[in-house]
């Protein structure tokens, strides 16, 4: 056992600190000092390169599955395969439906069927492969899944029929069971190729189909992803009803189980249609976005369990290994997974590929066929010295120093690291250091991001659980970019000023001052706020003695100040997560501010008939507003000054507000606010 320290610095999910003003794990309000990458579970470890590892939900890494790799040229993607008696395997792809055998690890073209693509294939009577196509409703007969790479033979067309989408064959019954579109029917083929319809289904289209040691027969549907159990001509109940788009795959275990995949889809399913003008391109071998996976399993009483989900992709293949362990492979990031009996997930293989078309973990060929490209690869065994775990690039946020990386395995392991400034590796990244043996100081440069890589050469049989890095980032400046004032309790515009109409604001001394800053590292920071009456260098502070703010804004108690125009200085310093030789500071200056707590006064105020005038005088200025109402109605209406631009410190004014003031006896209110939101109000008499 690898020691480990005992002291946890942060953890961090990966990749979640980022340059500017990230957020970070739950466990450390800000950034101080050494942080770590700490690895320990599936999505944490599963997200780089598996080269002939397996990881499970525990977040344990150990050898996984040893693939081969076989390129299959001239195939578009693979659908569907079949292991034949000799131990080859046949591969059912797109692209004018061609069939490809592969024997020893070399593949050959045996038949092409001119349809979109192979969907399903299946030894059949006296083993012959019957393959199954769409868009037409075709069965091709190989007599004894071989060829020449000429045209297949048809060897049924199904009435009615557009899309053969999977193939089931009954040993002992010696019937073909196909699941079709777009009428949703399940046909049922004799040796002649003699077609009768066994179950006809709501649905447009069944999509997969098995069939059980018993005879008794399971389809999947399209659409209202239902799993049907059909015991006889149709004779069908409803097994379970998924809450999906889908039942892609069937796959029945020797203890009477039934595994089912059910996937929900981010786009709506549309059969493929033939493309006149490139039939070798169908819409079907577009790569279809990423849905939502689930794994099912039926015990004998019909009791449903699910035992894997995926909502980052959808599933496309399922097979059972020779103890009954289930194998789904994935629509994106051609990945393959399987489950326990205590829902114990493991990712075995990691492909280069997008999509696992078709996989088979039984009997004395066990493989996974690819798309994008297409590749066979052979599972060759499990475990050996060339499994290597590599991790997903972990970004510091900024460029860092490297210090002890440690892990917690159970046997023997190689572990080294590289680092680079691009968030894909390229040749500008260090070479992977030394192996270590033990825990150890990182010999890699310092750099923004960083891989791990774990080597099982020491030991195959050994267990990977947990992989730390400590690092520490370059000390960054935080900079204050902006800073606004507006007077405390007063409403409307940033000069605090209320709009027409609106409640008179409570006289106030204080300005709130806040402002931004740009903090790279989450340093947690302090700030000192500083003040200057404009015209004057002396600075001084706006802080109370011995206060320490570390909130980007203040609270300024102007009172006691001189009434004039002042310029703030905000610093923010980054001491409380260094010590003093890493120390950065930053400072920036406002615009002006206004320190006004005196209200305007009235220089003149009279009114004759419906006739207003006065003059309104503020020490600083300028007047902003004038407004007239009638006393207790608080409806106010606004007034302009002569000159028609409230823009001086004494404003005049004269206006007719007959059509404010109706005929009669009233009490007139005329209020006036200067720019800072000072405001007074005086009353006439109307006659």
């Amino acid at each position: 056992m690898q020691p480990l320290s005992s002291t946890k610095l942060a953890r961090f999910a990966l990749g979640a600190l980022v340059a500017s003003a990230a957020t970070l794990g739950a466990s450390s309000a800000s950034a101080v000092g050494t942080r770590t990458f700490q690895l320990d579970s599936l999505d944490e470890l599963k997200g780089g390169d598996l080269t002939g590892v397996s990881v499970d939900a525990s977040g344990n890494v150990r050898a996984g599955l040893t693939l081969g790799s076989a390129p299959v040229a001239d195939a578009s993607s693979v659908w569907s395969s079949v292991v034949l008696p000799d131990g080859s395997v046949l591969l059912g792809t797109g692209g004018e439906g061609k069939i490809f055998k592969v024997t020893n690890g070399q593949a050959t073209l045996v038949a092409t069927t001119g349809q979109m693509a192979v969907s399903s294939l299946v030894v059949a009577w006296n083993g012959d492969v019957i393959a199954g196509t769409f868009p037409e409703g075709k069965l091709f007969r190989l007599p004894g899944g071989g060829g020449n790479g000429g045209a297949a033979a048809v060897f049924a067309s199904l009435p009615g029929t557009e899309d053969i989408w999977a193939l089931a064959f009954d040993a002992k019954s010696k019937s073909l069971y196909a699941a079709t579109g777009s009428e949703g029917k399940l046909y049922r083929i004799d040796a002649s190729g003699n077609a009768q319809v066994h179950f006809d289904s709501d649905d447009a289209h069944l999509v997969s189909v098995a069939v059980a040691e018993d005879g008794t027969v399971y389809a999947g549907s399209n659409g209202k992803a239902l799993l049907y159990k059909i015991t006889g001509p149709g004779r069908a109940t409803v097994m379970h009803d998924f809450d999906a788009d889908d039942v892609k795959a069937i796959a029945i275990g020797k203890n009477g189980a039934v595994w089912a995949v059910a996937n929900k889809y981010t786009e709506q399913f549309a059969a493929p249609k033939r493309n006149k003008s490139t039939p070798a391109s169908p819409q079907s071998t577009k790569p279809q976005k990423p849905g939502q996976g689930r794994l099912y399993r039926f015990a004998k009483d019909g009791v449903a369990e699910e035992m894997l989900a995926d909502n980052d992709t959808h599933f496309v293949a399922l097979a059972l290994d020779d103890a009954g362990a289930p194998y789904v492979g994935t629509g994106a990031e051609g990945r393959l997974y399987t489950v326990d009996d205590a829902h114990v997930a493991s990712l075995v293989a990691d492909t280069e590929e997008r999509q696992i078309g078709a996989v088979v973990m039984s009997g004395k060929r066990r493989f996974i066929a690819t798309t994008d490209p297409v590749v066979y690869r052979e599972v060759k065994g499990t475990g050996g010295a060339d499994a290597v775990w590599t991790s997903k690039v972990l970004d510091t946020g900024l460029r860092a120093t490297f210090g002890r990386l440690m892990w917690r395995s159970e046997g023997a392991l190689e572990m080294s690291t590289r680092t680079g400034n691009t968030a894909t590796p390229d040749g500008t990244w260090s070479a992977w250091s030394a192996g270590l043996a033990a825990p150890g100081d990182v010999q890699s440069p310092a750099g923004r991001y960083v891989q791990i890589r774990a080597r099982w050469s020491r030991e195959p049989k050994a267990v990977l659980r947990e992989v730390t890095l400590s690092f520490l980032t370059d000390n960054a400046r935080a900079v204050v970019t902006s800073i606004d004032a507006v007077a405390k309790g007063k409403s409307g515009t940033k000069m605090g000023i209320a709009p027409s109409g609106g409640e008179t604001p409570k006289p106030s001394s204080s300005i709130k001052v806040s402002w931004k800053v740009d903090n790279a590292d989450q340093d947690e920071l302090r700030y000192r706020v500083s003040y200057r009456i404009e015209g004057q260098s002396t600075w001084r502070s706006a802080l109370k003695p011995g206060e320490k703010l570390t909130r980007a804004e203040l609270d300024w108690d102007t009172t006691g100040l001189p009434e004039g125009t002042y310029r703030l200085l905000v610093e923010a310093s980054d001491e409380l997560s260094n010590p003093p030789d890493r120390v950065r500071r930053h400072s920036l200056e406002s615009g002006t501010v206004l320190v006004d707590n005196t209200p305007p006064v009235y220089k003149a105020l009279a009114l004759q008939g419906r006739k207003l005038s006065g003059e309104i005088v503020d020490g600083l200025g300028p007047v902003a507003r004038i407004e007239v109402s009638i006393a207790g109605s608080d409806e106010w209406r606004p007034l302009f000054p002569t000159d028609g631009i409230f823009d001086e410190p004494a404003e005049a004014f004269s206006v007719d507000i007959a059509s404010i003031v109706p005929p009669g006896a009233h009490i007139v209110a005329v209020r006036a606010y200067d720019s800072a939101g000072n405001v007074v109000t005086r009353d006439v008499e109307a006659k």
